[in-house]
């Protein structure tokens, strides 16, 4: 998983799913959970069928975000699993059974679709606090997991504690490392999604985040995609550089050195890991134009 950015779409919004393809995100998230009321989850479903395609336009993939209770879930998934639909995002996920189960019941519908085993991908968050001490379980439980993040309004309520990067600081990290161990990738921010009128301090939360280990995010506005973007990804002269560092280092084993100096600095294996990983995850980027934000604000 490549992405950077993926941006909530209620999946009955019209003007926003109009507008979704134009706002230069990795990916959408049509969503089925928070911001579609309980008398709308059916119509949301049925929504699914004519939004995929047309959030698809530019490039985008589409992640459907599903409900936690079964009795949602099961319809959810029906709805949801398709061509065209990358990914699930499973929502307070209780622990690595509760994945497996909703594992099995993607690949009832991946068969009756005629579609390959396994291409529907899960986007696990953990927001509960009884899931916390599950998450490196949740994150290794399933061939499906590709990335995983904490809910961070959901949790810090739970936690009486504030949608904060001090409040999240601790499971934050602790949802990086179970990511990084089980070679998934970790999604989050250090900061709250809502917060519309400090983009500043929005960019900050993200900074913050990647130099913990966070690799993705989403958010509910389109004004925060581009600086997801540019936070979370690379400018053309840090794509260089490394393209650069690598070259320097791989002549010099060419050579029989270990020891490599680029431009001024000595570098190692571990500086190369990094920079080779950032080219790999480039290769996955979009590259459209965002267009300029209108008043869209979903509802979460």
């Amino acid at each position: 998983m490549n992405w950077r950015s993926l941006l909530f779409v209620p999946a009955t919004a019209e003007r926003f799913i109009a507008k979704a393809h134009t706002r230069g995100a990795d990916a959408i998230i049509l969503d089925l959970e928070d911001s579609i009321p309980p008398s709308e989850k059916g119509a949301a479903r049925a929504a699914l069928v004519g939004a995929v395609p047309r959030v698809t336009q530019a490039g985008a993939a589409v992640v459907v975000r599903i409900n936690q209770p079964l009795s949602l879930s099961v319809p959810d998934i029906a709805a949801a699993v398709g061509p065209g639909v990358a990914a699930l995002m499973l929502t307070k996920v209780l622990g690595p059974d509760h994945v497996r189960l909703l594992s099995d019941a993607v690949t009832e519908r991946e068969l009756a679709c005629g579609m390959a085993m396994g291409s529907t991908r899960f986007l696990a968050l953990v927001e509960t606090v009884s899931a916390l001490p599950w998450m490196a379980a949740i994150a290794a439980a399933d061939p499906r997991m590709a990335a995983m993040g904490i809910g961070g309004e959901d949790l810090a309520t739970e936690l009486g504690a504030a949608p904060t990067a001090d409040g999240l600081y601790v499971w934050a990290a602790q949802c990086i490392a179970a990511c990084r161990t089980a070679g998934i990738v970790p999604m989050g921010s250090l900061g709250s999604l809502s917060n519309l009128d400090d983009l500043e301090g929005y960019r900050a939360g993200l900074r913050r985040a990647r130099a913990l280990g966070f690799a993705a995010a989403s958010c509910i506005h389109p004004a925060h995609v581009p600086i997801i973007n540019e936070e979370y990804g690379a400018t053309e002269e840090e794509l260089d550089r490394a393209r650069r560092l690598v070259a320097a280092f791989e002549m010099a084993l060419s050579q029989g050195s270990g020891a490599v100096a680029f431009e001024g600095r000595m570098i190692d294996l571990p500086i190369v890991q990094r920079a080779r990983r950032l080219l790999i995850r480039a290769e996955g980027w979009r590259t459209s134009a965002t267009s300029p934000p209108d008043d869209q604000q979903t509802q979460r």
